[in-house]
């Protein structure tokens, strides 16, 4: 699994950033890129899935792979 911030979508709310700071972090600007190339490391799916679901811009995405 792979997760994908689209930094066109992404206003810089860090609310993925606060809920899976093991997935992504955030630039000066407070706006989110993936960390590990946006692999999602094992056992944290769940929390890739919570930081789609709750990001208010729909900036990340989940590969499935």
């Amino acid at each position: 699994m792979k997760i994908k911030v689209d930094a066109e979508k992404c206003e810089g709310h860090s609310r993925c950033y606060s809920l899976a700071p093991e997935l992504v972090d955030v630039d000066d600007l407070g706006n989110a890129f993936e960390l590990n190339d946006g692999e999602v490391p094992a056992g944290l799916q769940d929390k890739a899935r919570l930081i789609v679901d709750n990001c208010p811009e729909f900036a990340i995405t989940i590969e499935e792979g």
